[in-house]
């Protein structure tokens, strides 16, 4: 996955500078980014503070971690099953 450039303080930051009343091409223009990244980051982070961008990127790696785990349970009995069936 492609890492971003911008931390999520500095996300919140940009989207709190629009909600003081700049307009978004301006925003994008001034930080560098598209108007496309600028939508989908008010989509994900609008309304949040730092606090919140930061347990919500917690919880998704924590969420990450686990349907990796799931997936490699999944594999194993998988595997045991088709073992135990060649063997009967």
């Amino acid at each position: 996955m492609k890492r971003s450039r911008f931390t999520e303080e500095q996300i919140i930051g940009v989207l709190k500078e629009y909600q003081a009343g700049l307009s978004a091409a301006e925003l994008c223009r001034k930080h560098g980014i598209s108007d496309a990244t600028f939508y989908n980051w008010r989509s994900k982070y609008g309304g949040m503070d730092v606090s919140e961008a930061k347990r919500l990127k917690q919880l998704e790696d924590e969420n990450a971690k686990l349907k990796r785990l799931l997936a490699e349970s999944v594999m194993d009995v998988s595997m045991l099953r088709e073992m135990l069936g060649k063997n009967f």
